[in-house]
């Protein structure tokens, strides 16, 4: 899952502008509202028919995606920054600037949408037979793969300086550096695993579940959003994002967020922006993430973890409830060059999204200290 970094977002619209304004839950509502739709001007590589694992060939398959800074001569500046679960190329933005970790002055970076969330090909923009809920299973190696063509074949680039992700981000990283061990110098792992295991594809199914529920879903054929089912996945999602610490000692205040319910609004409204079928194929790449059944590995990631040469900088969330931090702390264990650095952090997942400014400034400080 991802969040815009919605304080700074605001601080950049009115603060800098001289204009005061009340962080209030409705306003913060409107701009995420208005940030998940205002993708701006992005480009798109047309995959052609692409061929995914599972043998099943996507046609007129499209990665949609942003650059920032230029590519230098040498062509070793690059920087890919994959997108996460509810979230786009944007995600990043809060580091994509002059003296910030993805300092656009120097690097050259490369932010992609995963397929599946609404920009790259997807459910609710691929025409029949793969329409809707006919969409192919994809899985996090489809995403790397459609990556590393567009880095080969449209910049033409042997060697990238590092992969950053965060969530689904930060397991596309991993995947990139097993998958491809030569291909990058670094990658950066936020709050993210290289396998998903039993508890988190449980709690997946939950969600799915809950959207699947509502009768107007219609095994995904539905004509209008079904909105009781998104309201019930963001109900769900809202008992995971953050820490147990962060409900009790209520620190959704600082959010401008008065009691629980307005929590639990507060993502209802976020899923509500977006397709139901999107949300649950995503899903299910999650579920199914393994770096282990790489081709080679025979489903062993422990073997996996062992092949990555790239250095690694793996940065839990302390209090993170998707990726609990003990297995993280045990992968780590298996990656050669990794830099464990814990997010010190009661925000949970979100932590690794740089949503408060004490958790953005820790990561900017980490990445910055890993690319020197």
């Amino acid at each position: 899952m991802i969040y815009k970094p919605l304080l700074y977002i605001l601080e950049v619209l009115f603060i800098s502008n001289g204009l005061k304004m009340k962080k209030s839950f409705f306003t913060l509502i409107f701009f995420l509202s208005f940030l998940m739709f205002a993708h701006d001007d992005y480009e798109t590589f047309n995959l052609g028919n692409f061929k995914l694992e599972s043998g099943v060939i996507l046609p007129n398959a499209k990665l949609s995606y942003v650059t920032h800074g230029k590519l230098n001569k040498r062509k070793d500046n690059l920087i890919l920054v994959p997108s996460a679960y509810l979230g786009d190329h944007h995600g990043f933005d809060y580091l994509i600037k002059s003296g910030k970790a993805l300092d656009p002055e120097k690097y050259f970076i490369v932010a992609t949408d995963m397929f599946q969330n609404g920009l790259s090909s997807s459910p609710s923009n691929t025409e029949a037979p793969y329409n809707g809920p006919n969409f192919p299973l994809i899985n996090i190696r489809d995403n790397v793969y459609a990556g590393y063509k567009l880095i080969t074949e449209v910049f033409k680039v042997k060697k990238i300086k590092a992969v950053v992700g965060f969530s689904m981000g930060a397991q596309q990283a991993f995947q990139w550096a097993v998958s491809y061990p030569n291909f990058m110098e670094k990658i950066v792992g936020i709050a993210g695993s290289a396998v998903e295991y039993p508890h988190g594809k449980v709690r997946l199914e939950g969600f799915i579940s809950a959207i699947k529920a509502d009768s107007s879903f219609d095994n995904g054929n539905y004509n209008s959003p079904p909105e009781k089912g998104l309201r019930a996945g963001g109900t769900h999602w809202s008992s995971w994002g953050w820490s147990q610490e962060w409900f009790r000692k209520e620190l959704y205040k600082e959010m401008g967020l008065n009691n629980i319910d307005e929590v639990i609004n507060w993502f209802e409204e976020l899923v509500l922006t977006w397709d139901a079928n999107n949300l649950i194929a995503l899903a299910k790449t999650w579920q199914n993430n393994n770096v282990g059944n790489t081709p080679g590995f025979n489903g062993d990631y422990i073997k996996a973890l062992g092949s990555i040469k790239a250095d690694v900088l793996y940065m839990p969330s302390e209090t993170d409830m998707y990726f609990h931090i003990d297995a993280l702390r045990s992968e780590a264990k298996l990656i050669p060059k990794v830099n464990l650095k814990i997010i010190p952090s009661l925000w949970g997942h979100i932590a690794g999204a740089g949503f408060v400014k004490e958790d953005a400034d820790f990561i900017n400080n980490q990445i910055v200290k890993f690319f020197e």
